[in-house]
């Protein structure tokens, strides 16, 4: 499921994207209301991570909970690709730097806006993971790691809860104070943000605490689970909830308050998933090419945003004339052909930095912070 909806989001991005639609003659093939608002998959992500990490660190861990320890696992899985790619995109705009005092490249106006929000003081706030919190109202350098920033320190809450509810000696204490947590959010969010929907990125961590403490609470409810429903029901509930979750995405851009109800829907999504896992839809999630996409699916989320930029400067190189050739063969060729190489370029980048970038570094942290041994990166999510 993460690794779907990761590739949905790198899809979303460049159909989004203006200078490619300046550039390209037609839009793709699969330039479709769907992809437009496959942003909601963010919300996906945040409800899976609560149930991810309730799923290691309450229901096997809760006795053995360490603070510390969690904390250094979460920055040892999220922060050595965070920062790879945040110093990419400073090689990167360094380079273009350079070829612009040296008049090989010449600035277009969103470049130089680019230019004013990639600056020193928002390199510092994305290095210490910040960009989420508040302190900037705006995207910058590696522009999806907002929700990194939002997840991080969303942990650090979640770790703070469950050690209150182990120093009382009360595991029910973790759910009671994820749902205040989960309505919190969306308090903060419709009356103090004064959000009318789920797609902001500027004090993100509200939109985190919402999907994230929800994910908390849909594991306590599949654990809970003691009816028993035949297959045909077990079947149905998936297949509706996938159909309900697609649809949701389809129409949320007619009215973008419907995206509230997104993080309700994506949990019973998973609820069904994990309550029936002999089903259909589990056994075809479960298939070789999916486990490898989802396995890479933070590396996936993280180096699109540098390609989908090489590509952007690509297709100025390359010109509109010359991308009208392909589209005389059929309108939409050219886009399509280009949103094909982005995605395989981002497969490729993002199997390199899985392997050599996210999974050493996460290693490389532990063994650094931690003198105690440590059994794995925990949680691999």
């Amino acid at each position: 499921m993460r690794g779907l909806a990761a590739l949905c989001v790198v899809v979303h991005h460049f159909v989004g994207s203006d200078p490619l639609a300046a550039a390209l003659p037609h839009r793709a093939w699969i330039d479709v209301a769907f992809f437009h608002n496959s942003w909601l998959f963010v919300d996906l992500f945040f409800v899976l991570s609560g149930i991810v990490i309730s799923m290691s660190y309450v229901q096997s861990e809760f006795n053995e909970f360490d603070f510390r320890t969690f904390t250094l696992r979460r920055l040892a899985r999220i922060y050595p690709l965070h920062i790879v790619m945040l110093f990419a995109f400073l090689a990167f705009r360094l380079m273009r730097l350079t070829l612009t005092e040296l008049d090989l490249l010449h600035f277009s106006t969103n470049e130089r806006a680019d230019l004013q929000v990639n600056n020193a003081y928002s390199f510092v706030v994305n290095v210490f993971l910040l960009h989420a919190m508040g302190v900037l109202d705006y995207l910058s350098w590696n522009g999806p790691s907002w929700s990194i920033s939002a997840e991080f320190y969303t942990y650090i809450v979640f770790g703070v809860v469950v050690v209150l509810a182990q120093r009382l000696g009360y595991i029910k204490l973790v759910y009671v104070l994820s749902a205040v947590l989960a309505v919190l959010g969306v308090v903060l969010i419709i009356f103090v943000l004064k959000n009318e929907t789920l797609d902001f990125q500027a004090n993100g961590f509200t939109r985190c605490f919402l999907g994230f403490f929800v994910g908390v609470l849909t594991l306590r409810f599949v654990s809970k689970r003691v009816r028993v429903v035949s297959p045909f029901v077990q079947s149905a509930c998936q297949i509706g909830t996938a159909v309900a979750a697609v649809v949701l995405v389809c129409v949320v851009g007619y009215d973008e308050r419907l995206s509230f109800v997104a993080p309700i829907v994506f949990a019973a999504l998973l609820a069904s998933l994990m309550a029936f896992p002999q089903r259909l839809l589990p056994e075809l999630l479960s298939v070789r090419p999916l486990v490898w996409l989802g396995k890479r699916s933070y590396s996936i989320y993280m180096v699109h945003a540098l390609v989908l930029v090489l590509i952007q400067y690509f297709s100025r190189g390359v010109g509109t004339a010359r991308l009208q050739v392909a589209d005389n063969l059929a309108p939409g060729l050219a886009a399509s052909l280009l949103l094909a190489f982005f995605v395989v370029a981002v497969l490729a980048l993002s199997n390199f930095t899985y392997h050599w970038v996210e999974m050493p570094g996460s290693r490389f942290v532990l063994r650094l912070f931690n003198r105690r041994p440590v059994s794995s990166v925990a949680a691999a999510e």
